[in-house]
Parts: C-alpha cells; sequence; structure tokens
C-alpha cells in the first residue's frame, strides 16, 4: 500500500512461490573424435522422471494473472494529477512484479532440474561435482594385439589408455577389470587409483579363444547390482574382425553407456603356417617321413620364395619354398629322415616381420623304439611262421618287437590296451564279451592284424566286423590242394600307407608289381559300407588284405592263414615284409604323432594302459607341472586340462618321470587374419550383438595430460545439481532483497 496525500492507494498482492518448467534431453552423438569431444556438450539427468515437476513453474503465473485486487474508486474533485501520479507508479510496480514472478520461477525451475541430477558431458564437463561411476573396462589382450605402429605396440597403447581411466577413479569410483582373454575372471571391484593402476599393469597378451562380445556381456553383468548413478563400459581394441564373431543375441541394460576406443589402425600384412600334418604312417629311424604344411597369405600383397624350415631337435633339418598370391594358401611338401627313436620334438619355421606368433608351428614324432604285440593263436591253429618273423633272427637291428604269445583261451583276462598290436591268427571263436573288447581297443586307437583258421567260426567273425563298421566274411573257398591255385593278385592299392617308400618310384613301369603266392585256401570276405578299404584285391573280386577303420584305429584282415596248406605265401619273399609294415601301420594308429591342442582352450587326452592310481603330470616347456583332472575310461585314463593352462608350445605327459606321450599347442587361427573393422563397422556389429548406445572415442594421438583430459571429457558423469541448487538460492536471495527493499509506490 502507497500513501499520496489523503490518498490510499492498495495494490494486490501478485504471487507465490511455487514453479516448475519443461526441460529436453540431448543423448551423445554415436561417433566422437579427439575434436567432437572437446567441442560438444550435451547434458543427461540421472532422474529424469523429476522433471515432470517442472510443471509446478506455473503456479505463480496463475497467480499473478487471476489474484489482482482492483483499487477502490474514490471520487475526488481534480483527478488529472492523481491519475497521472497513478500511472507513474504502477508501471514501476508492474516491473516489481514481473521481476519477483521471473525469480521466483527460476528458483523453483533450478530446485527440480537440482533433484533431477543433471550431468553434463563435453567442453563445459570441467565444472560441477563428480558423479559417482561404476566403469567396467573391457581389455583386448589377444595376441594381435602385439602388433606395433607408430605410437608403438597396440598393448602398450591400451595400457596408458588404461592408466588415464586408472588415475580417474575417485572416492565413491569402482572400476573393473575384463580382460578378453582370461581363464579366471576377477570379478572385484577396484575402489581406489592405485588399485586400479596395478591390475592394468597387470594385464598380458594370452593366447585362447577371444570373443569381445562376450567379454562385454560380462563386464554388463558385472555392473549389475552397481549402486552408483552412471554405469559404462570402456572397450579397448584393435577391431579386429574375427573377434567380434558373434552368434548370441544377449543385451545389454539400456542405461549402460558404451565407449569404443579403437586401438591401432595401421593395415598389416601376415603369412601364417595354419596346419602340419605327418602323412607317413610307418615310421621308424632312417625312414623317410613325409609331412604336408599349409601355409596362408593373409594378407594384399603376393610373396615369392617363401623359405619353409624344419628344425627336429633344434636342429634345421629340412627346407622348402613356396610362392603365394595375395589371400592364397598352398599345402607344402616336406621330408625328413629321423635318426632316433622315442618322442622327437620339431617345429615349422618361416619369416614374417608383421606378425610372429604364427611363424612357427610345433610338432611332434612318435618313432617306437619297440612294438609291443600279442600274438593270439586259436585252437588247431599254426603260428610257427609268425613266431619266426617275429624273432630277433628275423629283425636283426632294423626293430624290436616285444611279443606276448597266449592261447585264445586266455584272450579275455588281458588288459588290451598296454599293447600296439594285436595279431589274431585262426580264432576258432569269439564271445561276446571278447568281441566287446577287441572293439573297444580298435575304437581306442588300437591295431589288429587278423588271419582265419581251420576251426575259425565264421559268424563270429562277421559279428566283430560289423561292430567296426565293416562287412561281413562267408565260407571258406578251396579245398587246400596245392595243384589247385583258387586265385591270384589282381589289383594292389599303391597308393595305401601300408606301401610308403616299398617300391621304387624311379621304375618306369607302369605300376609295380606284388609277389604272387599260391593260394590254395582262403575265407570269403564282403566290404560293406563304412569306412574301409580293400588293399590287395584277387582274381574274381576276391579280397585277400582289407582295411577296417573304426574311431581311432584299424583292423587289417588277410583272408588265408598263414600255414602251408592255405598258401605259400609264408615262404614268399613278400610275407616278411608286408607282415613287418602291417604291425608297423596298425601300431601306429593314432601315434605317428602327439595330439594338437589349440591356446587356451581346454584340453583331453586318452592314456591307455593306465590305472587310477598312475602319477599323471603335465609339464610345460619352461618346467611348469600342471596335474590333471583323472577319469577312468575303457582301457586306461582320461587327462582333462582345464582352460586357460596350455599355451603355444610343446608339453610332455608323464608317469613317474618318464615321458609316455606329447603334444603340442598352437594359436587359434582366427588371430591369424589381422583384417579390422572401420569405427562405424564396429559400432554397427556389437549394436546388433549387445545393444546399448555407443560412443567411439578416438584416443590414437592422445597422451599424457591430453589423454586424461579427452577421456574426461568423453564420459558422462559431471553433475550440476549443486550448481542449479546454487542457482535456486541466489534467485530466491534476490527476490527477497528485491520484495523487501524496492518500493516503487514511494518513489
Amino acid at each position: 500500500m502507497c500513501r499520496v496525500g489523503n490518498i490510499n492507494v492498495h495494490i494486490s498482492e501478485l504471487y507465490r512461490r511455487n514453479c516448475a518448467s519443461r526441460a529436453t534431453v540431448r543423448y551423445a552423438p554415436n561417433f566422437l573424435d579427439g575434436h567432437d569431444i572437446g567441442s560438444r556438450s550435451h547434458m543427461t539427468f540421472l532422474n529424469p522422471l523429476l522433471l515432470v515437476v517442472l510443471a509446478a513453474a506455473a503456479i505463480p503465473l496463475i497467480i499473478h494473472l487471476f489474484n489482482f485486487r482492483k483499487p477502490a474508486r474514490i471520487n475526488f474533485s481534480s483527478l488529472a494529477f492523481l491519475n497521472e501520479l497513478q500511472k507513474s507508479t504502477m508501471r514501476r510496480v508492474r516491473i516489481k512484479q514481473w521481476l519477483l514472478l521471473a525469480l521466483r520461477t527460476l528458483a523453483i525451475a533450478a530446485l527440480v532440474m537440482s533433484f533431477a541430477r543433471p550431468a553434463i558431458q563435453g567442453s563445459l564437463a570441467g565444472f560441477g561435482s563428480h558423479g559417482r561411476s561404476s566403469t567396467a573396462l573391457v581389455f583386448d589382450n589377444s595376441s594381435s594385439m602385439l602388433l606395433r605402429d607408430g605410437n608403438g605396440s597396440y598393448i602398450e597403447q591400451a595400457r596408458n589408455i588404461g592408466l588415464g581411466l586408472a588415475e580417474a577413479v575417485e572416492s565413491g569410483d569402482e572400476l573393473f577389470f575384463v580382460p578378453a582373454v582370461s581363464a579366471a575372471l576377477n570379478s572385484a571391484a577396484h575402489l581406489t587409483s592405485a588399485s586400479a593402476r596395478a591390475a592394468v599393469m597387470n594385464i598380458n597378451v594370452a593366447g585362447g579363444e577371444m570373443r569381445l562380445t562376450d567379454a562385454i556381456r560380462k563386464a554388463a553383468a558385472m555392473l549389475e547390482n552397481s549402486a552408483n548413478p552412471n554405469r559404462e563400459i570402456h572397450i579397448l581394441s584393435d577391431l579386429q574382425k574375427s573377434t567380434f564373431s558373434d552368434s548370441l543375441d544377449a543385451k545389454i541394460d539400456d542405461d549402460i553407456r558404451v565407449f569404443l576406443i579403437p586401438i591401432g589402425g595401421q593395415e598389416h600384412d601376415n603369412i601364417a603356417i595354419t596346419d602340419v600334418q605327418v602323412l607317413s604312417r610307418i615310421l621308424s629311424p632312417g625312414q623317410v617321413v613325409r609331412l604336408q604344411v599349409r601355409v596362408e597369405n593373409l594378407g594384399k600383397r603376393a610373396v615369392s620364395d617363401l623359405v619353409l624350415s624344419l628344425f627336429l631337435e633344434d636342429q634345421r633339418v629340412a627346407q622348402a619354398t613356396v610362392d603365394l598370391g595375395a589371400g592364397e594358401s598352398a599345402l607344402v611338401p616336406i621330408a625328413v629322415t629321423p635318426r632316433s627313436s622315442g618322442w622327437v620334438e620339431g617345429r615349422i619355421e618361416i619369416q614374417d616381420a608383421d606378425y610372429e606368433e604364427d611363424d612357427t608351428r610345433a610338432l611332434t614324432l612318435f618313432i617306437p623304439e619297440e612294438r609291443r604285440l600279442l600274438l593270439v593263436t586259436g585252437t588247431g591253429a599254426e603260428s610257427s611262421f609268425l613266431n619266426l618273423a617275429f624273432s630277433s633272427e628275423m629283425t636283426g637291428d632294423r626293430v624290436q618287437f616285444d611279443v606276448t604269445s597266449i592261447n585264445e583261451t586266455a584272450l579275455a583276462s588281458l588288459a588290451l590296451a598296454q599293447f600296439d598290436t594285436i595279431v589274431l591268427n585262426g580264432m576258432s571263436d569269439l564271445s561276446s564279451g571278447e568281441r566287446s573288447m577287441l572293439s573297444q581297443y580298435v575304437m581306442d586307437g588300437g591295431g589288429i592284424l587278423m588271419f582265419p583258421g581251420d576251426e575259425t567260426v565264421i559268424s563270429d567273425y562277421t559279428l566283430l566286423f560289423e561292430s567296426l563298421g565293416g562287412g561281413s566274411a562267408s565260407a571258406i573257398e578251396g579245398s587246400g590242394n596245392p595243384a589247385v591255385s583258387v586265385a591270384v593278385f589282381d589289383r594292389v592299392d599303391h597308393e595305401h600307407a601300408l606301401f610308403e617308400g616299398m617300391f621304387d618310384t624311379s621304375s618306369t613301369e607302369d605300376s609295380p608289381q606284388l609277389e604272387q603266392p599260391d593260394i590254395f585256401r582262403m575265407m570269403m570276405y564282403h566290404p560293406g559300407q563304412g569306412d574301409e578299404q580293400t588293399i590287395v584285391r584277387m582274381s574274381g573280386d576276391r579280397v585277400f588284405m582289407q582295411e577296417i577303420r573304426a574311431g581311432r584305429g584299424s583292423l587289417i584282415l588277410i583272408t588265408v592263414a598263414p600255414e602251408l596248406e592255405w598258401t605259400d605265401f609264408p615262404v614268399r619273399g613278400l610275407f616278411v615284409p608286408l607282415l613287418f609294415r602291417s604291425v608297423y601301420y596298425l601300431s601306429s594308429a593314432g601315434s605317428v604323432s602327439g595330439e594338437n591342442f589349440q591356446e587356451g582352450l581346454p584340453a583331453q587326452l586318452r592314456l591307455a594302459g593306465l590305472g587310477e592310481d598312475a602319477s599323471v603330470r603335465v609339464v610345460s616347456e619352461d618346467g611348469t607341472v600342471y596335474l590333471p583332472d583323472l577319469r577312468r575310461v575303457p582301457g586306461g585314463l582320461l587327462a582333462s586340462i582345464e582352460q586357460g593352462y596350455l599355451v603355444s608350445g610343446i608339453y610332455d605327459v608323464t608317469l613317474d618321470n618318464t615321458i609316455i606321450q606329447k603334444f603340442s599347442v598352437h594359436p587359434d587361427r582366427r588371430e591369424s587374419s589381422l583384417e579390422t573393422y572401420s569405427a562405424a563397422e564396429a559400432v554397427l556389429s556389437l549394436s546388433e550383438s549387445v545393444g546399448g548406445q555407443i560412443a567411439v572415442v578416438n584416443l590414437t594421438d592422445a597422451a599424457g595430460d591430453e589423454l586424461r583430459s579427452r577421456l574426461r571429457a568423453a564420459r558422462t558423469g559431471t553433475e550440476l545439481w549443486n550448481v542449479f541448487l546454487v542457482l535456486a538460492l541466489v534467485f530466491l536471495i534476490a527476490e527477497m532483497i528485491i520484495e523487501k527493499s524496492w518500493r516503487p509506490e514511494s518513489a
């Protein structure tokens, strides 16, 4: 109220303090380079539902419009002077009213914004309070991170960025580390900068199967129970294409922000050794062993005269060269003549400057010092020629056979896994238990050489053949009259491994010929539809020598008995070499070379002939000893090695400090392909696999303070609630001062 002379002018109370307003949220763009991060700013709200309270900002305006009281009209004799005075006073009052309305509305709007917890990202993120964050750092530590560019090795670049994130850890923050290749995942959060820095420095390149999307899902699972308002995943990767392949569809929470930080970007060519096969099946000292090496050019440039070197026991023993066009692969033959027996370690090497992890391929050869042989003679059968052939008088220093001879009645009581090869000569019958034992023996990698006899029960033989996926036997044909030959050799499969190195390949003849024995009696065999091969076929489409493959082993059937009443084959010059080669071949089934496993994956080894109390150890090249989990299986033990233990190299399997096996471990084939995604392609792939808000942060050329500045600018988490709270208080104080101190009606 103001007084002018004797006139009272009543001014209405205009409004009260209540307000609300509307706000919009602008989300981060998909792609941010180093400059974008520093120039773009956008705001998000951690409690966006509270923004609806801004509607209350209309209350002061409503009061202002509908709560006026008109002054009472009083008649005077002369009002001209007073009307002019009233107009001047009301103009000043209205200015005060609108100013107070604005201050009160802004005060309540700022208060509501404070409770909605705004956070800013970008160039304006340097002020305000730090929002507590839970961050999972997905660290690509696959072997391709050993590559280098002008900024150093990829793994070191990733560590530097990881250290920048670690130094940004403040009170209340959580930082998790998820190495993409890791057997054991530490799910504990790092709460201090020192702890986080130490964890970064402990991350090293590891071999093994790697899927970046799997690591992202693990990171999201770690963040699920976090109470912090900001949840983020930072991905440090060279964007190698092979690491993005994923058939699973498991989306992460939409409120988890994902930052993709590419490492490197330079194109790299690569030549890789991806496989080594031992083609020879008969190994002995002084005999040529044929190998086949697969080499792939995974780059965009052709190479010529690439040298492959074969090493045995660290000695270079053979070389070969190959030309490869861009994107081509080749199978390169290479041969070597080992001079020692037992387990022999070797490797194939090439020279490739860019990526060295797949330039070497380890291999192991097993050249038995002796063959453990079980000779089972059936009732009424004659084994004199077999005993003579396997005796030291015949073998001399060429090979040693450790022969155990038994009658067929003792077969069921023996542990067959202790023998490399079993020779069944003239078995009269085979019980169901014996057939089961023999079948399992072959499936586990054993070899059986089988002859019929006069007392043979044909149906039992057929049941054994059928259990291995083979054909059937029928009657014995021929009278045994030496004057009447039943058949002669017709076709010989000279390409079979049994005849490797047996014939003179320099001969001008169309095909080598075997010595022809006379056949007086023979068992008729009819091949089936399984995995079998006729090695020697006779006239009349009769089978003389047949191989039936099953599981990891083989059975070879010779359809005549080693007796002169059946054939003169035992006294021919072909008999002993063919018998030896059959035993060599069968005893090497599954053991010409050691097993091959992929780096980082679990592995299982079958150890034949061992009992449950066996003390088995796996020893790496650096002497690390691992105790595998042992489980009893038919014929021996199954040794299981857990995921993450095996790295590239050769391992010894020992029993009481004696080497009983060797095996080799190789890198993941997919790591050899160094082709990478662009940042846009990587975001598209990740969006399809895991979803989420994905932003690309380019830190390639950043270091030191600039690196930390860019990381901070890229992250959402600078909260402005305290700024808006201060603004609300400032608006309210200004409103109080203007309300009490400025009286335009008295001016």
